[in-house]
């Protein structure tokens, strides 16, 4: 999945052509995300992941609903320069910033 704009990148840690936030610090960093799937009839699966690992999942499944949102968020241990990102497992997301969000910041620097 990649992402087509940015909102708020300061420090311009998100690449937005590769789509991938890489940490500049060490440090406890709040990430979350909201997508919304295409077509009726699909499952959309989407790992959050922190250097090629799958942290936490969001599912949509209703065969019955033509646009259906997944979400997740999670507080995590971030080395410096590893890489978090959004990867679909499955499906088809609804395309655009203003359906599909992904957002991250630094809590707490260790």
């Amino acid at each position: 999945w990649r992402w087509d704009h940015v909102l708020v990148n300061i420090g311009n840690h998100f690449d937005l052509k590769a789509s991938v936030f890489q940490a500049p610090r060490r440090g406890i960093y709040s990430f979350s995300f909201h997508v919304v799937k295409v077509y009726n009839r699909q499952t959309i699966q989407v790992n959050l992941m922190q250097n090629d690992y799958p942290v936490i999942s969001a599912f949509a499944g209703d065969q019955d609903v033509t646009r259906e949102a997944a979400s997740n968020g999670v507080l995590l241990m971030v080395e410096r320069e590893d890489r978090v990102y959004l990867k679909l497992e499955r499906g088809t997301l609804m395309g655009g910033w203003k359906y599909s969000t992904f957002s991250g910041f630094l809590v707490f620097p260790l």
